[in-house]
């Protein structure tokens, strides 16, 4: 058979078994009900599985490159694997296949090449790990994927026994070669197998797989020819078989679900729908209620929830109910200015140093006098007995300076005034009486 024979064969049987009505139907089966949710994690899902297959061995590859016999023979391999689904596009999985690889030289002159005639090498055992890529899990017309596209790559270990025909008809065979001892009588090397292919889904626990890989081996003694060169020997495997997925009916095989239908399904969910429907009532209620507390219907600058005065004249000042200030009567002039000179005494409260309203009109005319005819006064300030002698003379002190600082900032010059406090001396009036410490709480100015 030769290599253009077996890639129409191949062909053939991947477009037949496309065609398979079970396949067919299992494309078009409505998505599985599941609990799984977008980001719930693996655990949600069955990511183990378990497969068989067999197929055929041939000494080529699809990529070409030389070989050491002119024509190729098709045999039997067969194998099992068992693999994890770490996510929606990648999985790692294991493989152990064994199988028979042969050639002949029958093309070339007198049927010899290379000094000899055919081969034939007994695959004890081909072991590898690899990692599986998924190129097409997402499917945007069906809400579950049934048929995925795939491609594998890996690192692997074959021990293996070659038996060579020569040309005068010797045969070479390792087996045997090293004694009794049947682990010395295999070649053990490795290889890199790197492969594509298809799966569909047949039901929910099974799939149907169909593989070609290519396994690039370290060495050049499959056939056990040495054409020179730095040449290493490569084989194919073009193999069909059966998926068991392993795990919890409960669960959805991870393999399988289209993560877009998923994230769909989940914000379609009715609960959901609910919950956001609800929470949309909420804010409506809190807008509302934050527009009820804005509302000023008078416009007071206080809401109506907290206006007991409502309907409020426009411009009018309120307090914090809402309600109209009362209107401050018109200052009346307690002293004449035509009859104030200047002179008079200065009273101040009880403990205090600061002037009285009633004090300025008196202090206004004495700035007057001393701006417009100069000289220099003597603001003396007292107290009435009450607290401690030390404290009272201080007190005396700020009074006079209150009595000072006013003219000064009126506009006359500081050294016109000098500011003495004189304590509890000199009472005007009994300190007996609240009258008479009234009247000792004073300042008095006088010409120097």
């Amino acid at each position: 058979m030769n290599y253009s024979t077996l890639k129409k064969g191949v062909v053939a049987s991947l477009v037949a078994l496309m065609g398979v009505t079970t396949l067919a139907n299992a494309q078009d089966a409505p998505a599985m009900s599941s609990s799984a949710k977008v980001f719930g994690g693996r655990a949600q899902y069955r990511t183990w599985s378990f497969g068989i297959n067999g197929g055929v061995l041939a000494p080529v590859v699809v990529t070409g490159g030389s070989n050491d016999f002119t024509n190729w023979d098709v045999n039997l391999g067969y194998g099992i694997s068992l693999r994890k689904q770490l996510g929606h596009a990648f999985g790692l999985e294991g493989n152990i296949f064994r199988g028979k690889l042969s050639g002949t030289n029958k093309d070339a002159t007198g049927g010899v090449q290379n000094g000899a005639k055919e081969f034939e090498t007994d695959i004890q055992y081909a072991a590898d790990l690899r990692g599986v890529v998924n190129v097409a899990t997402v499917d945007f017309l069906r809400r579950e994927n049934s048929v995925n596209f795939f491609v594998t790559a890996g690192y692997g270990l074959m021990a293996y026994n070659p038996k060579l025909t020569l040309a005068n008809g010797t045969v070479v065979n390792t087996k045997g070669q090293y004694g009794e001892n049947g682990d010395n009588d295999y070649i053990k090397e490795a290889y890199i197998p790197v492969g594509a292919g298809i799966k569909f889904k047949v039901s929910d626990r099974v799939s149907f797989n169909l593989a070609y890989t290519m396994n690039f081996v370290d060495g050049d003694n499959v056939d056990r020819v040495y054409a020179g060169g730095t040449s290493k020997d490569k084989y194919s495997y073009t193999s069909a078989g059966l998926e068991f997925s392993l795990g919890s009916k409960a669960k959805p095989n991870l393999d399988w679900v289209n993560p877009l239908a998923m994230m769909y399904d989940e914000l379609k969910d009715p609960t959901l729908r609910q919950e956001v429907e609800a929470l949309k009532n909420r804010v409506s209620n809190v807008e509302k209620s934050v527009e009820d507390l804005k509302k000023d219907t008078d416009g007071d600058g206080v809401a109506d929830q907290f206006d007991k005065c409502a309907g409020t004249p426009a411009g009018t000042k309120v307090d914090g109910s809402g309600c109209p200030l009362p209107v401050a009567a018109a200052p009346v002039t307690q002293v004449e200015t035509s009859n104030v000179t200047g002179w008079e005494t200065i009273q101040f409260e009880f403990n205090s140093s600061v002037l009285k309203t009633e004090s300025y009109p008196t202090l206004d005319k004495l700035s007057s006098v001393l701006r417009e005819n100069g000289g220099k006064i003597t603001a003396k300030g007292y107290a009435s007995s009450e607290g401690t002698t030390a404290y009272n003379l201080k007190l005396s002190k700020d009074r006079a300076n209150s009595v000072k600082t006013y003219l000064v900032n009126s506009g006359v010059n500081s050294s016109q005034v000098t500011a003495k406090g004189f304590g509890e001396a000199n009472p005007v009036a009994s300190n007996d009486t609240e009258e008479g410490r009234i009247q000792n709480r004073r300042v008095e100015t006088s010409r120097n």
